[in-house]
């Protein structure tokens, strides 16, 4: 059985078969495709109901998508607290990929939680500041669709090392997927440098993991790449993968 005969009986069987029937089966027999493989077998399967996320760290994702899919949904998550360059990277990328970039804001603004709560939450209590303006947030944004495509590797983190290329996000109930799991900061670094890809101008900055502002800073020579993220808090995810 190929790869293209599972997208074929899947999308003939979609209305008959329970959504974690098609995640076992394609887990397996996605396992070892490429990217572009796996992305065609979403689109193919999920169609409308399909979106990716992005953080605008770069456009990696982005573009291997949209040249499956064109058009298809990127939702960012603006928390209120991003870089700048951030933000400039998120308006970029409206400008040159065939994407639809939907932003994604928390119930408060900033000035509202900090009334609510106090100011510097991400300061006093992290993982509910990462909820409220992260996790709750894209809870909210991903019920109109079936599946979500994520880019998280397992090289990222000990916490991803068993990421599969297609799993089931019971917190949500849908279908995530992980196209380049597999890859290796190498496959990274050569399919932008090969396709031109847009990329956050923090990275050049020693940026190499971009979070919000107040919880990122920059990661010297030798250090892990996410090292940078909520330096002394004890924390190493914001809550969106767990």
């Amino acid at each position: 059985m190929t790869i293209v005969d599972i997208e074929v009986g899947l999308r003939d069987q979609r209305g008959a078969l329970d959504l974690q029937d098609i995640v076992e089966s394609a887990a397996v027999f996605l396992e070892g495709a490429s990217a572009r493989e796996i992305i065609r077998w979403a689109a193919a399967t999920f169609g409308d109901r399909l979106c990716l996320t992005s953080s605008m760290s770069d456009a990696l994702l982005i573009d291997l998508v949209s040249r499956v899919k064109p058009g298809v949904d990127v939702l960012f998550i603006d928390t209120g607290y991003h870089f700048a360059e951030t933000i400039g990277t998120r308006d970029a990328v409206r400008q040159v990929y065939d994407v639809n970039v939907i932003d994604v804001k928390p119930s408060r603004t900033v000035a509202e939680q900090e009334r609510d709560l106090g100011p510097r939450l991400f300061g006093r209590n992290p993982d509910l500041c990462c909820y409220l303006r992260k996790v709750e947030p894209l809870n909210r944004a991903l019920e109109p669709y079936l599946a979500w495509i994520s880019g998280i590797r397992r090289d990222e983190a000990r916490t991803r090392a068993e990421t599969r290329v297609v799993e089931w996000d019971a917190k949500r109930q849908m279908v995530k997927i992980n196209p380049i799991a597999s890859w290796t900061q190498d496959d990274v670094d050569n399919y932008m440098s090969d396709n031109g890809v847009l990329i956050n101008p923090l990275h050049y900055d020693d940026y190499p993991s971009i979070g919000c502002a107040p919880c990122t800073r920059p990661v010297a020579e030798g250090e892990d790449p996410r090292s940078g993220r909520w330096v002394g808090m004890g924390k190493t995810e914001c809550g969106i993968h767990l």
